[in-house]
């Protein structure tokens, strides 16, 4: 086993951690205490290609792969979690639907702008009374003629609202299953259509560069083509989307969690106390070397599930140990990270403050710690 990355791995990795470095650390704080969207940092990622990394070059990608998403996430989110998960939701989310499940119709109208970064696209799963249970979608959509009418609400909608955004992609209860379940849909609804209304921005806690809102539809009426993929597999279709950004959402943690590791490493160093730098203390050292056991641990984990992803075999589990163990330790580093500062740490100017904040929603968001636990146990026959 070699888990050394190659040439061109290695090559992505160096451009985007420039970048991170070069164009979004300098710019990104401003954008969090705002709580505005980095429309310019967007459209740089967008010139650099990282929006179409995992699509073929037939829909205007890059012919890389997930994995290739995942080390540009890490390197974002190693300086901002904000920017990242921008990408992410905008690539395992917002494209990655159509590409997988929509018709060549589908895929050449709404691609090309969404793999160029032109566009963003929102994925509408979440509910505000169910969270967690999925299955338990109340959003409704019946076929009246040759159109979809829609009528439910969606929560915490990533990529949503921007001036950008062409599309969400919303799942629904079309009809009922032969076994009395409900039959689960998934449908394109472009932004702008009337009945489909963006609520404002929420005030977040964190990941506060990035663009969140709850939407509602209200006989909102879509055509009937615009159904994503075979009616009644909405539900398989989001658990393939979940599967994968799971692993995404992983490398997006351990990127957060190394970049607690650089700002201590470089503030023990820098900051003097009884006469010498912090970071000649044993008690500074030892914690800072459990944060790297941390973050080189989760990144193991995320290239073992992204490897198995990728070799077609079943990563469902693996998948879930990565997000659950990368999101996990990156809390644990943020929160020793801004310990390790001390006052400085709990000031919005340094980077480690805003690591803080962003840090939480990495155990909740594409599927809650306890989910993960459950699905880990699942698949072990449990």
């Amino acid at each position: 086993m070699d888990f050394r990355l190659s040439e061109e791995y290695e090559a992505l990795r160096s451009s985007v951690r420039s970048f991170a470095r070069e164009v979004v650390a300098p710019a990104i704080a401003e954008h969090y205490e705002r709580h505005t969207f980095p429309y310019e940092i967007v459209a740089q990622m967008g010139k650099m290609g990282l929006f179409g990394l995992p699509f073929p070059e037939e829909h205007g990608g890059m012919g890389g792969d997930y994995f290739a998403l995942c080390l540009a996430l890490e390197e974002l989110a190693r300086v901002d979690s904000s920017v990242a998960i921008t990408l992410e939701a905008a690539v395992s989310l917002g494209a990655m639907p159509i590409y997988r499940f929509g018709n060549p119709e589908q895929r050449a109208r709404w691609l090309p702008k969404l793999v160029a970064g032109e566009a963003l696209a929102g994925f509408g799963l979440t509910e505000p009374g169910f969270g967690s249970d999925a299955g338990g979608t109340a959003t409704r959509a019946v076929l009246d003629g040759d159109e979809w009418v829609i009528n439910g609400s969606k929560a915490f909608i990533t990529n949503s609202g921007t001036e950008i955004t062409t599309l969400v992609t919303v799942t629904a209860v079309t009809g009922t299953n032969p076994d009395g379940s409900k039959e689960l849909s998934t449908i394109i609804v472009p932004a702008g259509t009337p009945g489909f209304t963006v609520a404002p921005g929420y005030s977040k806690v964190g990941w506060c560069a990035s663009d969140t809102h709850e939407l509602t539809f209200d006989d909102c009426r879509v055509p009937a083509e615009n159904l994503l993929g075979e009616r009644g597999r909405g539900f398989a279709q989001f658990l393939r989307i979940l599967d994968e950004g799971r692993i995404a959402i992983a490398a997006l943690s351990v990127g957060l969690a190394q970049g607690c590791v650089d700002e201590s490493v470089r503030y023990a160093r820098d900051r003097h106390a009884f006469g010498q730098p912090i970071g000649n203390f044993q008690a500074i050292q030892f914690k800072i070397a459990d944060m790297e056991r941390r973050a080189h641990t989760s990144r193991l984990a995320y290239y073992d599930a992204a490897a198995r992803m990728l070799a077609g075999e079943d990563f469902k589990r693996h998948a879930a140990i990565a997000k659950l163990h990368a999101s996990e330790c990156a809390v644990d580093n943020a929160r020793d990270a801004t310990q390790i500062h001390g006052g400085y740490g709990f000031m919005n100017e340094f980077a480690v403050a805003r690591f803080w904040r962003d840090a939480k929603i990495l155990e909740i968001g594409e599927g809650t710690s306890e989910v993960q636990r459950m699905i880990i146990a699942r698949d072990l026959g449990l």
